[in-house]
């Protein structure tokens, strides 16, 4: 049994769709990254290569890597998966939590959960994702950004 965790955090930018666990969510703005800057995902693929001792995103995804400018960050999961894969572990269970005042995002994650479930290939009951508020304290309280934190379990 292997465990990692991942953190990740993007800033709001206005004329960027708002990505978080591959669903486009109804929003008036986005998270400015290089990649579409899906800060949940982020925060997955993070505890992902934590737990098989590889690193972190960006030692796998240079942000100054043109190849990755706007990807869609499921394709970056797909290839961290591969990477799990390849040293013959398979996902137990993810936890995460996304850290925002606004938007509420609870109807979205039945949906995120599925694309993220696809794309790793468990079940989505192995995929938990709740969201919690900062009460107006810091960064994501003065809704500046968004941050994500997220555990695997590998076997």
């Amino acid at each position: 049994m292997k465990i990692g965790i991942g953190y990740d955090v993007h800033v709001f930018k206005k004329g960027r769709k708002l990505i978080l666990g591959g669903v486009e969510i109804n929003f008036d703005k986005g998270l400015s990254g290089h990649s579409d800057a899906d800060v949940l995902t982020h925060s997955i693929m993070d505890a992902i290569l934590g737990a098989c001792g590889l690193g972190d995103i960006g030692g796998h995804f240079s942000d100054s890597d043109m190849k990755y400018k706007d990807i869609s960050s499921l394709l970056l999961l797909e290839e961290v998966k591969n990477k799990m894969k390849s040293k013959e572990y398979e996902i137990e269970n993810i936890d995460c939590v996304l850290i925002l005042e606004k938007p509420k995002i609870f109807s979205y994650i039945p949906e995120m959960k599925k694309k993220l479930s696809k794309v790793l290939e468990i079940n989505t009951d192995k995929v938990n994702i709740k969201a919690t508020t900062t009460e107006g304290l810091g960064f994501c309280g003065r809704e500046e950004g968004i941050a994500a934190q997220s555990i695997v379990l590998l076997k």
